[in-house]
């Protein structure tokens, strides 16, 4: 009988994990019961009761299992973390919220026998914020004409990865993995299904500009060289157009000696356009060797404080 797995990662999500395990496990009994299945929470370090209610529901049923973080380890190494920990055929990866559907995992393990070893969920349409929406698009239009790897649009990382898949996961070795990023590299079979993402069932959102941001410099810096090569060719531009500048007012200077009188104007609008464009690509440069060296230091994914059910 083979086996799928379900990883459902969580932070503060006290409302929702019952109602969401009890969700899934229905759907796995009605829709596909020839299969074996197990639940697989792992939790960043809530602190809002979600920790107490996972060990409740682990204790009713040993085919949930969870695994609790001593922090919070950020919203990528988490859930890649806890796709490493499934044992099954297959893992579904999904949020905890609600608004990846549940009922797109039979239509996933659909997919998935057929051959495919990668099942993603697109975001045709969206419940949230149309601005949010709007900005997203724009981001991942973005980022797919920057990379040299074909990035995948409306992608969150929502869908079914076969174990070969996950074993690749394993063999990488990336303190700070980017999931959208691999999924489009590494070119194994993939279907793309559409879906609708719901609101958010219950509780706040993680979701802040800071982790919007960091997502984005996180794509940027590991998947395109095009923010470097901007400053090294704007750069040169730029080092022409002055020199070339330079040159006419030294010319003009020694022709009208005493007629000639620039004032303050062009100094300061060079000073205040040049150094906005250095600070913006000094700021980029360092989002760069941020990452190179976090990939230094090489600290673990994730630190477990305690795993339940993952004995049985």
């Amino acid at each position: 009988m083979k086996k799928i797995s379900v990883l459902i990662p969580c932070y503060n999500e006290v409302e929702n994990v019952a109602l969401m395990s009890d969700t899934v496990i229905n759907v796995l009994n009605e829709a596909l019961p020839q299969y074996d299945y197990e639940l697989v929470f792992i939790d960043n370090c809530s602190t809002d009761g979600t920790r107490d209610e996972l060990e409740r529901i682990c204790s009713k049923n040993k085919k949930i299992k969870a695994i609790l973080n001593v922090t919070n380890f950020g919203q990528f190494n988490s859930p890649f973390y806890g796709m490493c920990q499934t044992t099954g055929d297959c893992t579904i990866s999904m949020c905890c919220d609600f608004q990846d559907p549940v009922e797109m995992i039979p239509k996933f393990v659909a997919e998935w026998e057929k051959g495919y070893k990668i099942v993603s969920g697109i975001k045709s349409k969206s419940k949230e914020n149309g601005f949010i929406y709007f900005l997203r698009t724009m981001y991942y239009k973005l980022i797919k004409s920057m990379s040299t790897v074909e990035m995948i649009e409306h992608f969150t990382g929502f869908g079914l990865y076969d174990k070969t898949f996950i074993d690749l996961l394993k063999q990488l070795d990336d303190p700070i993995p980017f999931l959208r990023g691999i999924v489009a590299e590494y070119g194994f079979s993939r279907k793309d299904l559409e879906y609708t993402q719901q609101a958010r069932r219950a509780g706040k959102t993680k979701n802040n500009f800071y982790s919007l941001y960091d997502a984005a410099m996180l794509s940027i810096t590991s998947y395109t060289k095009v923010g470097l090569r901007l400053a090294t060719i704007f750069g040169f531009l730029s080092s022409g157009i002055s020199l070339v500048i330079a040159f006419v007012y030294l010319i003009y200077k020694l022709m009208n000696w005493n007629a000639f009188q620039v004032g303050y104007a062009p100094v300061v609008l060079g000073v205040y356009v040049i150094g906005s464009i250095q600070l913006f690509f000094i700021g980029l440069l360092g989002e760069y060797i941020l990452n190179i060296n976090t990939r230094v230091i090489h600290r673990p994914l994730v630190v477990e404080e305690k795993r339940i059910n993952f004995d049985e």
